[in-house]
């Protein structure tokens, strides 16, 4: 093995023109980690925020973007059991994906599901652990419930009309034009809703109100959540397209008993990410190795056009995940 790889780092916050490719050293992986020689890497719009200089990495993490990939195991840290040295995976990761090699617990790894190849494989992990625990261990989702998610033709909005549609849930979303509605639902929802053109508050309601909403856009769609809401629903925030801070009036929350939560992925410990592993394991790896399920694709990049990429994602005409070809 060499010792230096290709890589993408961010030379300054900014656009999308500030990834540049570089050459740098192949990190070296810790108690509990593995080194993974990277086939493909999912881009995400944390990467982009990362990017513009507004979700720094933790300490311990890669500086470089990246967090998803599908690679085969090179390397085994100390204290390292249940994975070996040839396995393929995929994997979340704390950073670093935008490179050749890249480090990462081994708890965060999964197989990569049966018959599925490695470009789909690397655009599991970070959709499928933040729809897991957001929308069914956080959100509470069950059987025969109402289930709104926003964005419904994002790699998150693909992922959870499927999910959600699997086990038993009646799913509405919102996308911005015809086709990314029409995709929608083909996926497995029974009405996707135009923002463009219809209101998702009156046509919620008309259906009783959500008992779960999933959001990423905040801003003005937090009081419209709101008043989408089921007495006793739930919503829960894992975004801000646009902005943190709104005026709400929190007696509709009290008077009708609405649940306000929500969690970013990346900041969790490594114990609390290794058993949402351990639940997509048992719960959602079979329904992807049987076909029930599966990643919606977009485009693909090769690793030093991560700039363009980030164009692609950040133009939000892309349908499903976009991802970047880095090894063979």
């Amino acid at each position: 093995m060499t010792k230096t790889m290709r890589a993408v780092e961010i030379t300054e916050a900014g656009g999308p023109e500030v990834l540049k490719p570089v050459e740098r050293g192949i990190p070296k992986p810790g108690h509990g980690d593995v080194l993974l020689k990277i086939a493909y890497a999912g881009v995400n719009r944390p990467d982009a925020l990362q990017r513009a200089g507004l979700y720094a990495p933790p300490p311990e993490a890669s500086d470089l973007p990246g967090l998803e990939a599908s690679g085969e195991v090179v390397a085994l840290g100390e204290g390292v059991s249940g994975i070996s040295v040839g396995d393929k995976v995929c994997a979340l990761l704390p950073g670093g994906g935008y490179a050749e090699y890249a480090t990462t617990p081994a708890a965060h790894c999964l197989p990569v599901p049966e018959g599925m190849g490695m470009k789909e494989a690397a655009c599991l992990p970070e959709t499928f652990f933040t729809v897991w625990s957001n929308v069914f261990q956080r959100g509470g989702l069950k059987a025969g419930e109402k289930f709104l998610v926003h964005g419904g033709s994002s790699g998150i909005g693909t992922t959870a009309i499927q999910l959600a549609s699997h086990f038993g849930a009646r799913v509405f979303t919102t996308a911005g034009n015809a086709d990314k509605c029409r995709i929608c639902e083909e996926l497995g929802a029974e009405r996707a809703i135009n923002y463009r053109e219809e209101d998702f508050v009156e046509v919620i309601r008309a259906e009783g109100g959500a008992d779960l909403i999933l959001d990423m856009v905040g801003g003005s769609y937090l009081p419209k959540n709101v008043k989408s809401l089921a007495n006793d629903g739930r919503l829960v925030q894992i975004a801000f397209l646009q902005g943190p801070k709104v005026e709400l009036n929190f007696a509709q929350v009290m008077m009708r008993r609405l649940t306000i939560t929500g969690s970013t992925l990346r900041p969790q410990s490594d114990l609390a990410k290794a058993r949402i592993a351990d639940a997509l394991r048992e719960q959602v790896w079979p329904l992807l190795s049987a076909g029930k399920i599966a990643p919606v694709m977009d485009s693909e990049y090769a690793l030093d056009q991560a700039a363009d990429a980030h164009a692609r994602m950040e133009g939000s005409t892309h349908i499903g995940k976009i991802v970047l070809k880095v090894g063979g």
